[in-house]
């Protein structure tokens, strides 16, 4: 029974095959022959239309597919033709733009490219093209081909242009590159110019804590003790205007610079006591410098102190730049410390320094009225260092000069046209630009010939031209060039040695034979910014011994 059962089982099974496979080949045959009615209904359909152009269509859409009649397979085809010739159109549009912003006008690129785009736009628009765009039915293949070979040629043709103009289009761009990165340097140079002026301006017009400390301490010592230091009610000594002696101005208000120039005059002098010194401070300052020159005897040497304030004559009513102070305007100019409108004139950035205003900087056009009784005099900055016996300046035939002075030109430098605004006509008109200009900071100055040539009416007579600064910027030199234009005797270099406060390459030898060194500049000795090769010059005059200069670290 059992094995009947496995026969009658297997036999159930073939059975069931043969019968599902004969249904699947049934229904291949019915969907075959549907597909084969199908179509032939369609070709003769389409056989049998004729368009209203008169041609007869459907030969080629015989080969297409049932699907066709809801969507048509060369859309697709036509889409990507139209966004190639859209790409490229756009893609000859951008390079002409970017070669007139690389400034290829006058080459043929940018006209070559413009042509391309409009080619591009020309054949999108053709009317059987455009026809092909908007319709909504049955694609013309042989037209669609057309299209295509026309949109290839000038796909081409861009290809080939953009390719022979790559280089210079990379050559532009690199030079392009660098114009914008140079451009980008030096605006970052001209903001770290303008920065570093104003720092240095800063520096330069700060007061070291040690010099702040020696002026607090010698003050204190003052009001201690104002019997002891007060000149008050004391007759003149009478070796301050014998004219028979040696006399010397310095205008300041830093005791301790001050005392450096008196020291090392006085130390390289041969006669010492036959030396009188003339120290000129603001009220402010007095007591301090009475102190300073009081604490020693500088080898016999005599030396007054005063203030400007003891000068009456020196008035706004009479001193043009006293006057020019109370100018709103002017006083804006000079003390503007924000930093965007104190740099908006770089080149005369040292200039804005309020110390070209102070009345102490021009007492040096008042020294005939300041000293009636003398004759000759010799001024001195006090930023200058005396290395030897000066009183062969005396001795110098002046040839009825006013003025003695180191001159300072070299080719085409600190001429006359660097100083003033020959612009200006009145400055055109009466000096000449290619003049040598001169130093100030060792002057000699015949008195007598300056009353003669009345000096001081003449720089008078320029400063009030000048209140709005069209002759010339700032400072003292300008009108001192002006009021001393053909009345100026040249000195030998060797007097006057400048340029210790800003010119690191001077010579050592040059300075080894100069009567005196000047720290003009900035890098002024006493400061933190100082140049430290020329320091030793100044230092070693420095009175160290002293217990004020001593509790005040000066050096530390």
């Amino acid at each position: 029974m059992a094995i009947l059962r496995t026969k009658g089982s297997r036999s159930f099974s073939f059975s069931f095959r043969v019968f599902a496979s004969a249904i699947s080949i049934a229904l291949c045959i019915f969907f075959a022959c549907s597909f084969l009615f199908t179509t032939h209904h369609h070709n003769h359909h389409n056989n049998n239309y004729i368009g209203s152009d008169g041609i007869v269509h459907g030969f080629e859409s015989a080969r297409r597919s049932i699907l066709a009649l809801k969507t048509d397979p060369l859309k697709p085809r036509l889409d990507h033709i139209k966004k190639q010739a859209e790409d490229h159109r756009s893609l000859a549009l951008m390079y002409a733009s970017y070669a007139r912003k690389l400034k290829l006008e006058n080459s043929k690129v940018v006209r070559v490219f413009a042509e391309l785009s409009r080619d591009f736009s020309d054949l999108m628009n053709k009317p059987q093209y455009t026809a092909l765009f908007n319709s909504d039915g049955t694609i013309d293949e042989a037209v669609l081909r057309q299209l295509e070979k026309e949109v290839k040629e000038r796909i081409k043709t861009a290809r080939q242009v953009i390719g022979e103009a790559k280089e210079s289009f990379d050559n532009q761009l690199k030079i392009q590159k660098l114009k914008d990165t140079i451009f980008a340097v030096n605006e970052q140079l001209t903001k770290a110019k303008k920065q570093g002026a104003f720092s240095s301006l800063i520096a330069a017009k700060s007061i070291p804590k040690s010099l702040h400390c020696l002026s607090m301490r010698l003050m204190e010592e003052r009001i201690s003790h104002p019997e002891k230091y007060s000149d008050e009610g004391k007759p003149t000594a009478p070796e301050f205007e014998d004219p028979k002696l040696y006399h010397y101005a310095i205008f300041s208000d830093n005791v301790l610079a001050a005392s450096v120039v008196v020291n090392s005059a006085t130390k390289n002098a041969k006669e010492p006591w036959k030396h009188v010194f003339h120290v000129v401070t603001d009220k402010m300052n007095l007591g301090t410098m009475q102190v300073m020159f009081k604490l020693k005897n500088y080898n016999g040497a005599h030396i007054e102190v005063k203030a400007v304030e003891d000068y009456k004559f020196l008035n706004s009513s009479y001193v043009p730049v006293l006057r020019q102070l109370e100018s709103a305007n002017l006083q804006k100019f000079y003390f503007e410390n924000k930093l965007e409108n104190a740099t908006k004139d770089t080149t005369n950035m040292k200039f804005r320094n309020p110390k070209y205003l102070s009345i102490l900087n021009h007492l040096r056009f008042y020294l005939p009225e300041m000293y009636p009784k003398l004759h000759r005099i010799l001024f001195l900055d006090d930023d200058i260092v005396v290395q030897k016996d000066l009183t062969g300046l005396w001795k110098i035939d002046m040839d009825g000069k006013v003025n003695g002075a180191v001159e300072t030109c070299f080719g085409s430098f600190h001429r006359y046209a660097q100083y003033m605004n020959f612009s200006h006509p009145l400055i055109k008109a009466k000096f000449n630009p290619k003049a040598c200009a001169w130093a100030y900071g060792m002057n000699f100055f015949d008195l007598d010939a300056w009353r003669r040539e009345k000096c001081t009416e003449e720089y008078h007579y320029w400063q009030n031209l000048n209140e709005n600064r069209t002759l010339w910027k700032l400072g003292t030199l300008p009108p001192g060039l002006i009021t001393f234009y053909s009345t100026t005797k040249p000195l030998e270099k060797s007097w006057h040695v400048l340029g210790l406060g800003y010119n690191p390459s001077i010579s050592m030898e040059e300075i080894k034979n100069a009567a005196v060194v000047h720290f003009n500049g900035n890098m002024k000795p006493w400061l933190d910014i100082g140049m430290n090769q020329f320091k030793p010059l100044w230092t070693k005059f420095v009175d160290y011994e002293l217990d004020f200069v001593q509790a005040c670290n000066f050096g530390a």
